[in-house]
């Protein structure tokens, strides 16, 4: 059985026959493989537009008047520290939370999602930093899992193990990964290369806009440009990636936009010509405020000195 007989009608891996997940399920979970897919609209096309999103819990702000846009085959970094408000972004765009304030707009279109499938149902997936892998599963059964191929009719239908596998190593060829076997429990890959398949996943399956969170946290340098140098593969393929992170200089080298968030409000969106990497570390770091702490401690051995000379010549 051929990999596009395999996937019953759905086009092969490539820009032009990404399958959106619209086509291939719905928000009741039903599958519809059979409906062809449209290509990825053109580099710069808007498919996500947020303007002047918010998010409240009651009396508590999680975030307020965000304004971005995520555009096919650009990546949009999303910085912030800790609490600035990344995850209830995350979130919204992910369709975990309904936003509260704003519009958000798809393809054109204003929504409310209401629950991450039907996120998935427009193309919209997320990688989280956990993977939602299973260690000890092959890594072909990662590739699949929850939406294994299978073979046969009725009783007798079984696994197509065959298929599966050597469709997670061409779309992993794809995206520039060359595993020596894909039986090998994903647990024994490195933490950049787990990150890598979750990415090959999720465009495999559709997505036209991926969401990344912070998938550089926890690896170290090497690992770190790994997982870079997938995010750009993505965003050359003509995908919309949203790359969420604390850290500017694992930002700057992929982004195309720039989005700062800081105690859930956006302190500006900025086009990669708009902002130098100085710029944007001095405006996540809050410069002004750190310099005002460095006169501060400059000056504080200095002043009590002062204070002490001035009180001994008073008392003398």
């Amino acid at each position: 059985m051929s990999t596009d007989e395999t996937r019953a009608g759905q086009p092969a891996s490539g820009q032009e026959d990404v399958e959106p997940a619209d086509a291939r399920v719905d928000d009741s979970g039903a599958e519809d493989a059979g409906r062809s897919a449209p290509a990825l609209p053109p580099r710069g096309t808007p498919i996500i537009e947020v303007t002047g999103i918010g998010k409240s819990y009651g009396q508590v702000i999680a975030l307020h008047d965000v304004t971005t846009s995520v555009r096919a085959g650009e990546v949009t970094c999303v910085l912030g520290d800790n609490g600035a408000g990344k995850s209830t972004f995350i979130k919204i765009l992910a369709g975990a939370h309904e936003h509260s304030e704003g519009k958000f707009v798809v393809d054109g279109t204003s929504r409310n999602m209401s629950s991450p499938r039907a996120a998935l149902a427009l193309g919209i997936a997320t990688v989280y930093q956990d993977l939602a892998v299973v260690p000890l599963m092959p890594v072909w059964r990662n590739f699949f899992l929850g939406s294994e191929l299978t073979r046969g009719l009725g009783p007798i239908k079984r696994l197509d193990i065959a298929a599966m596998k050597r469709i997670t190593k061409s779309e992993l060829a794809a995206m520039g990964i060359d595993l020596r076997d894909v039986d090998q429990p994903i647990g024994t890959l490195s933490g950049g290369e787990r990150q890598c398949v979750a990415i090959a996943r999720a465009v495999y399956f559709g997505a036209r806009a991926l969401i990344l969170d912070e998938p550089t946290a926890a690896l170290g340098v090497r690992q770190s440009g790994i997982v870079l140098k997938y995010i750009a593969k993505a965003r050359d393929r003509g995908l919309g990636v949203v790359f969420i992170t604390h850290n500017p200089h694992h930002a700057y080298p992929v982004g195309d936009r720039f989005m700062l968030l800081r105690r859930g409000r956006s302190m500006g969106d900025f086009a990669k010509s708009e902002i130098t990497l100085d710029e944007l570390v001095r405006m996540m770091s809050g410069g002004a405020e750190l310099e005002a702490l460095a006169h501060e401690l400059q000056d504080e051995p200095e002043s009590a000195l002062t204070k002490s000379l001035r009180e001994e010549v008073e008392t003398s």
